[in-house]
């Protein structure tokens, strides 16, 4: 029987960058997508975001409506990215107490009963509401509406060079680890699932995974 560890290499995923580079057509609609989209998405669901800002701002009076964070995007590149806050306003500052009980292995920290979250946080979470201003992300170019989930600064530093392959493509607001179990899926699944992505990216795919996604907001899976 081979082991667990001679079945991660016979599955690693080597990416062509050279192909990527090729993909002049794919860029080109992909962006011009993301921008008409993304444009009309913020007007369309303004009476939502509004909504859910009120919540925000009612449940918890003192902390800001939004949350921005430092993450990596395309190419080890730096960027901002926006969010409904869903955390109490010092969650950064608790993470590190709460380390040792992180429920995933490898770079990401995932807890599910995490008591930094606040009760209208976990609402917004759960049908992936929190979200919902990366569009401004989309429209500025720093994120794509499909792609690899945008990692933390401090997850980088600890992947591997198999893993860094995720920030070969601009990051996306959803992609093949959100809508294929989420928190229900370890590290290495996520990093199989971004570079199977990243591999087969193509705007056929682009679309199936926007259609699960708008499937995974009505009945979510493993967000929390």
């Amino acid at each position: 029987m081979k082991s667990r560890e001679t079945l991660m290499v016979e599955n690693m995923i080597h990416i062509d960058v050279e192909r990527l580079n090729r993909q002049y057509f794919y860029r080109g609609i992909k962006r011009l997508f993301d921008v008409v989209a993304s444009a009309i998405g913020v007007v369309v669901i303004s009476p939502v975001l509004l909504i859910i800002a009120i919540c925000i701002k009612v449940d918890d009076p003192h902390g800001p409506v939004f949350y921005t964070q430092t993450r990596v995007g395309k190419d080890g590149h730096e960027f901002k990215i926006i969010k409904f806050r869903s955390m109490v306003s010092n969650a950064d500052e608790l993470l590190a107490k709460l380390q040792d009980q992180n429920e995933v292995d490898g770079a990401m920290f995932k807890m599910k009963d995490d008591p930094r979250i606040t009760r209208v946080g976990r609402v917004i979470r759960k049908y992936s509401l929190d979200e919902l201003p990366q569009l401004i992300n989309v429209v500025t170019g720093s994120m794509s509406i499909v792609g690899p989930r945008p990692p933390l600064v401090s997850e980088v530093e600890q992947y591997t060079e198999y893993d860094k392959q995720r920030l070969l493509v601009t990051p996306g607001a959803t992609g093949m680890w959100q809508v294929g179990g989420r928190n229900d899926v370890d590290f290495d699944e996520m990093v199989r699932l971004d570079l199977t992505y990243i591999q087969n990216r193509s705007v056929w795919l682009d679309l199936k995974i926007m259609l699960e996604t708008v499937k995974v907001m009505i009945k979510p899976n493993g967000a929390y």
